[in-house]
């Protein structure tokens, strides 16, 4: 006979259906049938090393984000782990290409060869790709609603790992603490 740990559970489960999460926002239905999600999960010493980056983009940020920064860089060091979802933010098959302008260019072709601003985010974005990545994360979610694991969607989370260099191929990355916990951490934030 052996004995667990709770703590060893919680963080087991926590990975486990991070994994679950992942694939789940692998399986997502994706505009034209074309995959451009990217994930990750982090966990151990990696989320402190997460959370320093968000404090540290707190430091250099001058705006409204700062608070929510800082405050999400604890929601991180509370938690088990954290699934991060990516999308590139290109046009999806040229050849038969949707030319919706809802990007502000005339056609994806033109959205293609122009030069992309990083900000917060790498820009402008196909539409599609950010309706891709809002689909993945709603899997993503359910997944863990269903299991009983407390999450959050957090954007800030995706800024510091853009500075982290963690997802290169991902102009948009959005993350997901997970908690197995007596208490909610992302519920009554300050």
């Amino acid at each position: 006979m052996s004995r667990i740990d709770g703590k060893e559970i919680e963080s087991n489960v926590a990975i486990t259906v991070a994994r679950m999460m992942a694939a789940s926002a692998r399986t997502a239905p994706k505009t034209q049938g074309v995959d451009c999600i990217e994930t990750m999960i982090i966990d151990g010493e990696e989320l402190e090393l997460l959370a320093s980056a968000m404090e540290h983009k707190a430091e250099i940020k001058n705006s409204y984000i700062i608070p929510a920064l800082k405050r999400d860089a604890n929601c991180v060091r509370k938690s088990n782990c954290v699934l991060l979802i990516g999308v590139t933010g290109n046009p999806k098959r040229l050849d038969r290409s949707l030319d919706c302008g809802a990007c502000g260019y005339t056609d994806c072709a033109h959205l293609a060869k122009i030069s992309k601003q990083r900000k917060v985010f790498t820009g402008p974005t196909c539409v599609f790709q950010g309706i891709d990545l809002g689909i993945a994360l709603g899997s993503a979610v359910k997944i863990a609603a269903e299991l009983n694991i407390d999450n959050r969607v957090m954007y800030t989370i995706g800024m510091a790992v853009s500075d982290l260099g963690w997802m290169e191929n991902s102009t948009i990355i959005i993350g997901i603490p997970l908690s197995v916990n007596g208490k909610n951490p992302y519920f009554d934030r300050q």
